[in-house]
């Protein structure tokens, strides 16, 4: 589906919690539905994203080169999607999470947030990988990922709430690839 209302994308914040965590366990749902146990999609989700999200948002972290940053894409006032980019002690960036809302999807929004989230990355962490880590189910976001320049670099076990142990595959995009690969775009399907 390509939308047609225009998509803008701020940083997010404090204020975000809720709308951000709501999105994040539709998306869950949605996405993860036969890839993770039906357990860790029930009715705790919502509260535990809620949880997640109001600590990840006022946390005080005292540096802000250590600060991780939520962009949010919204269309018509509306929360569409979001990234999350936590900077690593070993100079990388994680890109801990890219949702976008379940129904939105394929319509450039997720291809949005990435373009903005590695330009982003360049600007304020010069010379820093940026990298993720994707779970192997995800067909949908490891072909998303493989289209947007990722290259598989590992795959391991992740660890998911409730103690549930599934595979992953981590893809990394490193700095010099980054900067001469053109940022920005639409039309692709997202994660």
């Amino acid at each position: 589906m390509i939308s047609s209302v225009r998509t803008t994308i701020r940083r997010g914040g404090a204020q975000d919690a809720a709308a951000v965590a709501d999105l994040h366990a539709r998306s869950w749902r949605t996405t993860y539905r036969g890839i993770v146990p039906e357990e860790a999609l029930g009715d705790g989700l919502p509260v535990q994203r809620r949880e997640l999200w109001e600590l990840r948002l006022t946390v005080d972290y005292g540096d802000p080169a250590a600060e991780p940053e939520l962009l949010i894409a919204e269309q018509a006032g509306e929360v569409v999607g979001f990234v999350y980019l936590v900077p690593q002690p070993d100079g990388r960036v994680l890109v801990d999470n890219l949702h976008v809302r379940p129904g939105r999807t394929g319509g450039g929004i997720g291809r949005a947030l990435f373009a903005t989230a590695r330009a982003h990355v360049a600007e304020r962490h010069p010379g820093a990988e940026l990298y993720l880590e994707v779970l192997r189910g995800n067909t949908r976001a490891v072909a998303f990922y493989e289209r947007e320049g990722g290259v598989r670099t590992g795959a391991q076990e992740g660890v998911f709430p409730g103690g549930y142990v599934l595979p992953e595959y981590v893809y990394s995009w490193p700095a010099e690839r980054r900067a001469t690969d053109p940022v920005g775009g639409a039309g692709r399907a997202s994660a």
